[in-house]
């Protein structure tokens, strides 16, 4: 009597997930996807490939490549959203400064993927859940923190605004050219810009370290 034929040792048995679990499995399939190729060439055959799934199966979970796209920025965004405005609600107002720049950087580091697709050009017509508008979120709170240290020394607190733009854009900026410096290390890069938009260039400290 013959034996039923045995599953090949290079061959595991494929796993049966859940809905949630296949969702979930898409979603950083296509982050790691769109990190990779950008959302104009990344494909719906390439994510299902790499899910070992057909293409009607990621349809049905997200109705085609820009819904999977959008469930993928939405994620970042909640994620570097909490991250960036949890700094700036606690401490004094350097330090607030300081761990503001030190969520941005942090999320560059461990969510590198992520953040390659939130700088790129979004095909998502929506205003809302871009890397810009979390940067006027960041404007905003920035420019109430300084509104009031500014009316505390006397200063135009109309103005608050506008350093609140440039301060975001310079951490913002740098936080790009470090995606892929990476050194010195996101602590050093911290301590610099808060150096710079903290003492101006005529009050540089030789070593700036970050506060406790």
């Amino acid at each position: 009597m013959s034996r039923p034929p045995q599953p090949s040792a290079d061959k595991p048995a494929r796993t049966r997930m859940t809905g949630t679990q296949r969702r979930e499995q898409l979603i950083e399939i296509g982050r790691s996807v769109f990190a990779e190729r950008g959302y104009e060439a990344a494909s719906i055959e390439e994510i299902s490939a790499r899910a070992n799934v057909s293409k009607p199966v990621v349809y049905e979970h997200f109705g085609g490549k820009e819904g999977l796209y959008a469930v993928v920025v939405d994620r970042e965004m909640s994620v570097l959203l909490e991250m960036v405005t949890s700094s700036l609600a606690q401490n004094r107002s350097r330090v607030r400064v300081e761990r503001a720049a030190l969520a941005l950087l942090t999320y560059v580091e461990e969510r590198t993927e992520g953040f390659r697709i939130l700088v790129r050009d979004s095909p998502v017509t929506a205003e809302e859940g871009t890397y810009s508008s979390l940067l006027n979120e960041a404007v905003s709170q920035v420019g109430h923190i300084l509104a009031g240290d500014f009316s505390r020394r006397g200063f135009d607190a109309g103005l608050a605004t506008l350093y609140a733009q440039a301060l975001v854009g310079m951490v913002a900026t740098t936080a790009t050219w470090w995606l892929d410096e990476r050194t010195p290390s996101k602590e050093v890069v911290a301590a610099h810009l808060v150096n710079l938009c903290w003492n101006g260039l005529t009050n540089l400290e030789a070593d700036p370290q970050l506060g406790e």
